[in-house]
């Protein structure tokens, strides 16, 4: 599979709403995930930590709608853009959250995603 086919077939399967299937598909086994803040999610290598670290989040929010928009290439780097409608369990907050993926692909697997916010 080429870069674009994956870029292609994972956006794809966020579009659909099939993250977790798309992760298992496509991260690499040394991806490294960025995010926007400071903390121990702020950087996360390895497939294992970055499925931990979703696992963390979809436990840790309600989701009542998700949208994804892209993918805006750049040769091996594309963007994909998520607006998210969701209810943080912990403190009952309901909190509609633009964001913006970077991700980075290597052989037709994601290497990099970096988040903005």
């Amino acid at each position: 599979m080429t870069n674009a086919e994956a870029i292609t077939a994972f956006a794809d399967l966020l579009k659909r709403g099939e993250h977790e299937a798309a992760a298992e598909r496509f991260n690499a086994a040394d991806i490294v995930s960025l995010e926007a803040m400071d903390g121990p999610m702020a950087r996360v290598e390895g497939r294992a930590a970055v499925k931990a670290k979703s696992d963390w989040w979809y436990s840790a929010h309600e989701i009542h709608a998700a949208e994804a928009f892209g993918p805006y290439r750049n040769g091996d780097q594309f963007v994909m853009r998520f607006s998210i409608d969701v209810t943080v369990k912990d403190t009952g907050e309901r909190v509609r959250m633009d964001e913006a993926g970077l991700y980075t692909v290597r052989d037709g697997l994601i290497v990099e995603e970096r988040f903005f916010y």
